[in-house]
Formats: structure tokens, sequence, C-alpha cells
């Protein structure tokens, strides 16, 4: 008599397998939607609306603050977001094994190296540029590597979401830097900060 375990599954049998080891899979390389776009969204909204009053759409401010003031909130923004979205990366990376795991740790390298080049290149050209190229160079350099890398992540991770997140990233930095100062901090802080909070939160409520 044939036990069992040495029947052979039927097509039903290995779909269901198939479908329970993706999902296991799926659990492990899970990233909270909050951790990868909440924080920079706060960062940009906060750091971003200050730029926006400082400059205003024609040069003028809206509100008693210097662009060193204004700069200096949104510094202070991204570096608090930026280790909170490290952190959901690193610990979808933990739980991977293999060529998986040492992608992940590139690409958070990638993120180090690329935001380090940015402000190096920004800091060194800044001085010759007027206070509002130099904000462009500043805010269009470093949401191009934003973009850019949400758009590698999306590649990378087979995420639709992260891709569409980076391209849009970068269709708003462009028409900013292209339309002056005043409304690319505008855009960005309106269409990249408060964007990114709402994908954040839709992202999570249908995960």
């Amino acid at each position: 008599m044939m036990e069992d375990s040495d029947r052979a599954s039927t097509p039903e049998e290995m779909l269901r397998i198939i479908e329970e080891q993706q999902a296991t899979a799926a659990r492990h390389i899970y990233v909270d939607p909050l951790l990868l776009y909440l924080p920079w969204g706060v960062a940009w909204l906060i750091g971003f609306t200050a730029l926006f009053l400082h400059f205003g759409f024609d040069g003028h401010g809206y509100a008693p603050i210097s662009q060193d003031q204004a700069v200096a909130v949104l510094v202070i923004a991204q570096l608090v977001a930026a280790p909170l979205c490290f952190f959901g990366i690193s610990r979808m990376t933990l739980r991977l094994r293999g060529e998986i795991r040492a992608k992940g740790t590139m690409y958070g390298w990638t993120w180090c190296a690329g935001l380090v080049a940015a402000t190096v290149l920004d800091v060194r050209l800044s001085p010759l540029l007027s206070p509002q190229d130099a904000h462009l160079l500043w805010g269009g350099s470093m949401l191009t590597i934003v973009a850019v890398l949400y758009m590698t992540g999306g590649t990378l991770w087979s995420s639709p979401h992260m891709f569409s997140v980076g391209v849009w990233t970068a269709a708003v930095n462009v028409l900013g830097v292209l339309l002056g100062a005043g409304w690319h901090a505008l855009l960005a802080a309106v269409l990249l900060g408060g964007g990114f909070i709402v994908a954040g939160l839709w992202w999570r409520r249908r995960a």
C-alpha cells in the first residue's frame, strides 16, 4: 500500500506550496512603507516650506527667516529622516541571505555615497552662485540623488511603487528647477513632502 508521503503531489497541492513559499518570502523582504516614505515626506514638508517662506515667488519672502536658517531646518530634518529610512532597509537586508543580502547592503551604501558626493559638490560650488541659484543647486542635486536611488531600489526589489515614487520625484524636481527657487521649494514641500506622506500612509494601509 502506498504511503501518503510517497504519493505524488497534485497540481493543486504544488500550487498551494508555491504560494505559501512566496508568501513567506514576501514577509521576509517586506519593508514598512512608513519607514520608506514618511520620514522624507515630513522632512521635505518642513524644510522646503521654510525655504519657500524665505524666497517667496518673486524673491520677496513671506516670513522673517533667513536662507541659512531655512537651510538649517531642511538639513536637520533630513538628518533625522535618513537614519529612519536606512533602518527600514536594514531590517529587510538582515533577514536575507546570499546575493540578495549583498545587493541590499550595496544599495544602502550607495545612498550614503550619493548624498556625500552631492554635498561635497554643493559646498564647493554654491559660494560661486547667487542665493537662489545656490538653493537650486542644493535642492536639485539632493532630490536628483533621491529620485535615482528610489528608481534603482524599485528595480532592485521589483517594486513598482518605489520606482514610480522615484519617477515622480524626478519630474517634480526638474519642473521646480526650471521655474525657479521659490517654485522649487513650494513644489518640493507640497508635491514631494505631502506626496511622500500620503504614499506612505496609503501603501501601509493596503499592505
